[in-house]
C-alpha cells in the first residue's frame, strides 16, 4: 500500500470517527428527549391510564423510558468505541443500537395498535368505571382520575350527564341527593352536584369519552413517532459503525 492509499484511508477513519462522534452527541440528547415522553406520559398522564383496561398505552411509555435509558448510556459508550478505536466496544455499541432500535418500533407498533382499539374500548370501559368504581371504598385513585378528568376536559359523564343516573355512587346516601358529582359542575363548590342544569354543569356532546380519545389520540402519535422517528435516526448510526469498524480493521496503522 503506498502513501497515499495509507492517507486516504486514514483521513477517512477520521471522518468517520468525527461523524460518529456528532451523531452519538445528538443520539445521546435524543435519548433524553425520548425518556422525558415516556416520564411525562407516565408522571403527569397516570390517573388517565388508571380508566383504561388495556395496558398498551401504559406499556408503550415504559419502553420508551426504557429505551431512553440505554439510549444515553449507548450513546457514551459509542464515544468511548469511536475515540479509543476498539472494534470490541463498537460491536457492542452496534447491537445495543439493534436493541434500541427494536424496542423504538416496538413502542411504535404497540402505539399505531391501540390506536386503532382505543375507541371500542373506551365505549366499552369508561361508562362502567364511572357506573361501578366512582366513590367506591379502594377506588379512591378511580374517583380522583374521574374527578380530574371531568374538571380538564370539562365534561361530565362518558357519552353525557345522563350516565350519572346508573351510578352506584349517585344512588347511594354517600351522595347527598346530588344528581351528577360536584367536579361535573362549571364553578366547583360543596354540594353544586345537586343541580344539573346546563347553566350549572358541563353539557359536552360526545361526552368525556370524546375529550378523553382525542387526548390519548394525540398523545399516541407523539409516541409513535417519537419512536419510529428516532429509530429512523438509528439506521444512520448503525452505518457509521459499520464503516468504521470496517475502515479499523482494515487499517495496519
Amino acid at each position: 500500500m503506498d502513501v497515499y492509499e495509507v492517507k486516504k484511508q486514514t483521513c477517512g477513519t477520521i471522518c468517520l470517527k468525527y461523524l460518529l462522534f456528532t451523531f452519538n452527541f445528538l443520539f445521546w440528547l435524543a435519548g433524553g428527549v425520548v425518556m422525558a415522553v415516556g416520564v411525562w406520559t407516565l408522571v403527569e398522564k397516570s390517573d388517565y391510564i388508571s380508566l383504561l383496561s388495556s395496558k398498551t398505552y401504559a406499556t408503550s411509555a415504559y419502553i420508551l423510558v426504557l429505551a431512553g435509558v440505554i439510549v444515553m448510556v449507548t450513546g457514551v459508550l459509542g464515544c468511548c468505541g469511536t475515540f479509543k478505536e476498539q472494534r470490541r466496544l463498537l460491536q457492542v455499541y452496534f447491537l445495543l443500537l439493534l436493541c434500541i432500535f427494536l424496542l423504538e418500533v416496538l413502542a411504535g407498533v404497540l402505539a399505531y395498535i391501540y390506536y386503532q382499539q382505543l375507541n371500542e374500548e373506551l365505549k366499552q370501559n369508561l361508562r362502567d368505571t364511572l357506573v361501578k368504581n366512582y366513590g367506591q371504598t379502594g377506588q379512591d385513585h378511580i374517583t380522583e382520575a374521574v374527578n380530574k378528568l371531568q374538571q380538564e376536559f370539562k365534561c361530565c359523564g362518558s357519552n353525557n350527564s345522563s350516565d350519572w343516573v346508573e351510578s352506584n355512587w349517585i344512588r347511594s346516601v354517600s351522595a347527598q341527593g346530588r344528581k351528577v358529582p360536584d367536579s361535573c359542575c362549571k364553578t366547583v363548590t360543596p354540594n353544586c352536584g345537586l343541580r344539573d342544569h346546563p347553566s350549572n354543569i358541563y353539557k359536552v356532546e360526545g361526552g368525556c369519552i370524546s375529550k378523553l380519545e382525542k387526548f390519548i389520540l394525540e398523545h399516541l402519535k407523539i409516541i409513535g413517532a417519537v419512536g419510529v422517528g428516532i429509530a429512523c435516526v438509528q439506521i444512520i448510526g448503525m452505518v457509521f459503525t459499520c464503516c468504521l469498524y470496517r475502515s479499523l480493521k482494515e487499517d495496519p496503522y
